[in-house]
């Protein structure tokens, strides 16, 4: 088996990236490194067929290339992805892998091949509906001079006329997903107003014809619990490590 890996444009990866999201039907947060020109890719080639790709990025620094974040190898040649893998790290130069557990291939590389593995961030989809109201709350939407196509922003929660509780859908993940954020003031904080907004988020998000989803900081552990009374479940963990 003749292997080659070379460094790629996008348009050239393109096509596989296509198969990678389909196959694995989840938000996947690493999307915008692309169209933000944040990631670099290499194309992996067997006897003269390309089978597969990986990408680095920047683990604390954007300018950095030094994380693998994405690879795929089509699932015929998908048996030699531990062969593979390390040719990968060594054309790339990459010191990291920075993955979601849900992407089941790269996860499973990490697992073999990195140390010092440490979860950052819990992400979650959407799992039910629920049907939460505290009197005298209304849920609408303020105009804002904010044009950033990929912030639908400005919900709020107002109670008394006075703004409790805001947030919004950021919009620059792979389609049809949505990612929810919100924030809920200080003093009104554990009464029920956070999951209250990302409950009518998570409708809003279907309005627009996308697919809630959220994430927080592994050690979050109200806003973990406010994403699941709002009726999201876990569905993975965004997690580091060392090669």
């Amino acid at each position: 088996m003749e292997l080659s890996i070379s460094r790629s444009s996008y348009e050239m990866i393109a096509s596989l990236r296509i198969f990678f999201l389909q196959e694995n039907n989840f938000q996947f947060i690493y999307d915008k490194c692309y169209r933000n020109g944040w990631a670099d890719s290499y194309l992996i080639n067997v006897d003269g067929e390309n089978i597969g790709y990986g990408s680095v990025w920047g683990k604390d620094k954007r300018e950095d290339r030094d994380a693998i974040f994405e690879f795929y190898i089509i699932p015929t040649f998908r048996k030699f992805a531990s062969f593979i893998f390390p040719r990968l790290q060594f054309a790339s130069e990459a010191r990291y892998i920075e993955c979601q557990t849900n992407d089941l291939l790269l996860s499973t590389m990490l697992y073999e091949y990195a140390h010092n593995i440490n979860a950052e961030a819990i992400l979650f989809k959407d799992h039910h509906q629920t049907n939460m109201q505290i009197p005298g709350v209304i849920f609408t939407r303020h105009a804002t001079t904010d044009e950033n196509p990929n912030d639908a922003g400005g919900f709020v929660l107002e109670m008394n006329g006075e703004v409790v509780a805001s947030g919004g859908l950021m919009l620059n993940y792979n389609m049809p997903y949505a990612d929810i954020y919100m924030d809920v003031k200080e003093n009104y904080r554990q009464k029920g107003f956070g999951s209250l907004i990302v409950q009518e988020l998570k409708k809003e998000a279907y309005r627009m014809g996308r697919v809630p989803a959220a994430r927080c900081n592994i050690e979050n552990k109200v806003s973990k619990a406010t994403l699941l009374k709002a009726g999201f479940e876990v569905c993975g963990c965004r997690v580091v490590g060392s090669l």
